[in-house]
């Protein structure tokens, strides 16, 4: 009774004949949520923050690096989703090649990615929200959109009095619009993300076009600003360097987590038509599509004003009201709020269909996170329940709180997958793999060495935090998941 048991692929294949999954999504219908799950908040704070402190007009080498590391890991999702085109994803891939514990250890730590990810969204959602309203001079009161800690800091830089209560009213509201939306059926939320997805590229796109008439290339010049001692907040140097080529690097380090989301295609081979080839095509399409834009969107960035202009809160408004746009902040800000509603429905579709995944295993309770809805074919507790614990975790903490452990889920998941497509392509040399990786030795340790070398880039704090998680999941697992496995009862 081995806890490194495999899930046969005869196994996998006996579950997608019984799935009661709608199988409704085209090739371009899953490439439409990957680019859902990508674009996001990413391309319109992360770009400011990497462009203004680290990397200057060479911001767009750095989106290379970050696009070029997730395609090793693009590139072995694809393969894996041609061999096992199921919802569970990552999760999935290691119970068919690495075993059960690992499986259940990585299905654990996807929790980080989506659930986590979701609630992140949903705050980054508030604040460009309200902003919004600002815009036709509406103002929600600090306590109303922020939880305590922020109202209570946001406060005293405005000189105002700290609230004794305080609670994210659009977070909470926006989370149970999308869970109602999951609820309701695949086809409603694929068509809800494609209109979604369909304005942000058209605002991308503006902007990349507009902007382009306002670039000054000297403002790309020096491409790579030379290095400067990076000082704390006190003004001591801290050893480490602001741009030059490491300066690059670390910016790649910051904006690849513009890219988390591609994975979230993977989880929705259960409702694709031609899921065998057509999501390993979205994957790698949607990636690519996002890649080219988000080069294209730095270099219009960077050439309409000087790096060190931009704010770093929003650059993408600010480069614009830079040059007297002040019109296009009203349609930027329109795009940032519809784009990160798009993300927050994938990544919670993407989590219910993880849990799908793991209950039909028997590692997490079928009644729960198994059960369909009759009418609507969604595991509709699930979604409910996600709804639910994203709704107060984003109503009552702060984003920076669960950002970083979003990106330890994913970063560890992209790193697994690249392990678990070389174990599997080394003992199961025969299986049909109508995707297979180009170079798959080569392409899937350099995909491991570009996770890890991002991991060691994590703060202290957050890999306390997720070696804490990391053990819950474990005690979880052989208090529980190991033996009520479907694996564990045909053992026995």
């Amino acid at each position: 009774m081995s806890v490194w048991r495999i899930k046969p692929v005869s196994a996998f294949e006996a579950d997608m004949k019984k799935s009661d999954l709608k199988r409704v999504l085209t090739k371009w219908g899953l490439t439409s949520l990957g680019i859902g799950a990508i674009i996001g908040g990413g391309i319109f704070t992360l770009t400011g923050i990497a462009a203004h402190d680290y990397a200057g007009p060479a911001l767009a080498l750095s989106f290379v690096i970050a696009g070029i590391g997730c395609l090793f890991a693009s590139l072995c999702y694809a393969e894996f989703a041609s061999v096992l085109p199921v919802e569970g994803s990552a999760y999935a891939y290691a119970y068919g090649t690495v075993g059960e514990l690992f499986a259940w250890f990585i299905g654990w730590n996807l929790i980080l990615e989506y659930m986590m990810g979701a609630t992140t969204v949903a705050v980054a959602w508030s604040g460009y929200f309200v902003k919004l309203l600002h815009l036709f001079r509406v103002d929600v009161p600090i306590w109303l959109c922020n939880d305590l800690t922020t109202a209570i800091e946001k406060s005293k830089d405005l000189g105002l009095d700290p609230p004794s209560f305080a609670f994210n009213l659009p977070a909470l509201l926006i989370t149970w619009l999308v869970t109602y939306i999951l609820v309701k059926g695949i086809k409603e939320a694929a068509n809800t993300n494609n209109v979604i997805v369909i304005v942000k590229i058209a605002v991308v796109l503006f902007v990349i076009i507009v902007g382009a008439f306002y670039i000054k290339t000297q403002n790309w010049s020096p491409f790579i600003p030379d290095p400067v001692a990076a000082l704390d907040a006190n003004g001591v140097a801290t050893g480490k360097f602001n741009f030059g080529f490491g300066g690059v690097l670390t910016a790649a380090t910051i904006v690849f987590f513009a890219y988390i989301g591609f994975d979230a295609v993977s989880t929705q081979a259960g409702e694709a038509i031609n899921p065998k080839k057509d999501v390993p095509f979205a994957i790698i399409a949607s990636l690519i599509i996002c890649t080219v834009l988000y080069i294209l969107v730095s270099l219009v960035l960077t050439g309409m004003v000087k790096y060190d202009q931009l704010d770093k809160a929003a650059p993408v408004a600010s480069a614009f009201s830079g040059i007297g746009l002040t019109w296009a902040v009203f349609i930027i800000t329109l795009a940032a709020t519809a784009g990160l509603t798009s993300v927050m429905l994938v990544m919670m579709l993407g989590q219910t269909r993880i849990f799908l995944g793991m209950a039909k295993d028997g590692l997490l309770p079928k009644g729960l996170f198994g059960t369909l809805h009759a009418k609507f074919k969604t595991p509709y507790k699930s979604t409910i329940l996600v709804g639910l614990v994203v709704s107060v975790v984003a109503a009552l903490t702060p984003i920076d709180k669960v950002s970083e452990m979003c990106s330890m889920g994913t970063l560890l998941a992209f790193a697994m997958v690249c392990v678990a497509v070389m174990i599997l392509r080394y003992k199961k040399p025969e299986l049909e793999r109508p995707y297979k990786t180009p170079a798959v030795y080569l392409v899937g340790t350099l995909g491991v060495a570009f996770n890890i070398f991002l991991m060691c880039f994590v703060r202290k704090d957050t890999w306390i935090a997720f070696i804490i998680w990391g053990t819950l999941g474990i005690l979880v697992y052989f208090l529980y998941s190991k033996r009520n496995s479907n694996l564990e009862k045909k053992e026995l």
